[in-house]
């Protein structure tokens, strides 16, 4: 099975039209941009949810005393 019955001409027209767009400077750059995004999306996707953690960064937040003399401006 090919990648979604795309043969070797089509992947070369797409290409050579990438290039004609984009010019040859510019596809090393988007190409390292793709990289990064799809290593940070897979380690978003490792990370472990923490849905008691911003509870109780609030509740710690709110019983906090303010600092200062309250009086003001």
């Amino acid at each position: 099975m090919t990648l979604l019955f795309i043969g070797t001409t089509e992947l070369l027209l797409i290409a050579g039209v990438a290039l004609l767009i984009f010019g040859g400077k510019k596809i090393p750059e988007l190409m390292k941009g793709l990289g990064k995004g799809m290593k940070s999306y897979k380690e978003g996707l490792n990370e472990p949810l923490d849905t008691e953690e911003p509870e109780k960064k609030a509740d710690e937040e709110e019983t906090q005393p303010e600092t200062g003399d309250g009086k003001g401006k």
